[in-house]
C-alpha cells in the first residue's frame, strides 16, 4: 500500500535557480519521469502562473500538466483525470475561493482519494494550509482570518510565519482565543514532510528559515522551533 505523503510549502514560488524545491518533490513520487498536475485555482487560474509553472517543470524530467477549473475541457472525466497523476502540485492565491470551488466541483472528495492512493500532494500558501484542519489566510480584504479547511492533516498551518509581520502575532491571538486549534507554522522558504498524517521531515532552501509547533497551553503560547534539514 503506498504512503499517504503531503508536503507543504510555506509560501516560496517556482524555483528560478536550482529547482531544489521542485526536485524534492519529483523525489517523492518514486518515478523516474513523473506526472504532474498543476492546480492555480486560488490564482484564478492566473496565466502567468500557468506559464511559470510550465517554464519550470519542463526543464526538469517529469510530464507537467494543469487543471483549470474556469476552463474545462467538455466531457473530461474529472476524477480520472486528476487520479492519473504522480505529483500534484497547489498554487497560492485566495484559500477561502479554491475551497469554495474545489467543493462545488467535487475535487475536494478526489484529492482525498488522491492523497489515499499515494500520490504525492503539495503547494504553496494556500496549497499549504488547505490540507490541515484549519489555517490562517488573507482571504479577506485586509483581515487575516481562521479558515476551515480538508482536515486531511491534523491540527492548523499558517505559512509566511516570519515572512509578514501580521501573520504570528495573529495566529497566537487567536491560539489564546480558541478560535483555532494548535499547529505547526512555516517560514517561507520551509517544506513540512507528513507521511500519512504525522510530520516526518521538515527541509528548507535557506539555513535561516524555521518551522514551528505552536500551542496554547494554561493561557499561554508555547513555541517550539523545527529545525530543517537544508535543500540544496
Amino acid at each position: 500500500m503506498s504512503t499517504k505523503t503531503i508536503i507543504a510549502i510555506g509560501g516560496a514560488g517556482f524555483s528560478r535557480v536550482g529547482f531544489a524545491v521542485e526536485r524534492y518533490l519529483l523525489e517523492q513520487t518514486g518515478k523516474q519521469n513523473p506526472k504532474v498536475l498543476f492546480i492555480p485555482t486560488a490564482s484564478g487560474d492566473g496565466p502567468y502562473y500557468i506559464t511559470l509553472f510550465y517554464e519550470t517543470f519542463n526543464q526538469l524530467p517529469c510530464i507537467p500538466r494543469h487543471l483549470s477549473l474556469f476552463s474545462l475541457p467538455k466531457n473530461i472525466d474529472l476524477e480520472r483525470f486528476v487520479l492519473e497523476h504522480d505529483l500534484i502540485y497547489v498554487g497560492g492565491g485566495n484559500t477561502k475561493n479554491m475551497l469554495a470551488l474545489w467543493r462545488m466541483w467535487g475535487l475536494d472528495l478526489i484529492l482525498r482519494k488522491a492523497w489515499e492512493k499515494g500520490i504525492v500532494l503539495s503547494g504553496t500558501s494556500a496549497g499549504s494550509l488547505c490540507w490541515f484542519e484549519q489555517g490562517i489566510t488573507d482571504s479577506l480584504p485586509h483581515k487575516l482570518t481562521v479558515l476551515e479547511c480538508l482536515g486531511f492533516l491534523p491540527g492548523s498551518n499558517c505559512p509566511h510565519y516570519n515572512d509578514e509581520s501580521d501573520r504570528r502575532p495573529l495566529y497566537h491571538e487567536y491560539l489564546l482565543s480558541g478560535e483555532i486549534c494548535s499547529g505547526v507554522a512555516q517560514d517561507q522558504s520551509v517544506l513540512l514532510h507528513y507521511r500519512e498524517t504525522s510530520l516526518y521531515k521538515v527541509v528548507s532552501t535557506k539555513f535561516s528559515q524555521r518551522a514551528y509547533d505552536v500551542k496554547c497551553l494554561n493561557g499561554s503560547i508555547l513555541e517550539s522551533q523545527i529545525e530543517p534539514g537544508l535543500l540544496e
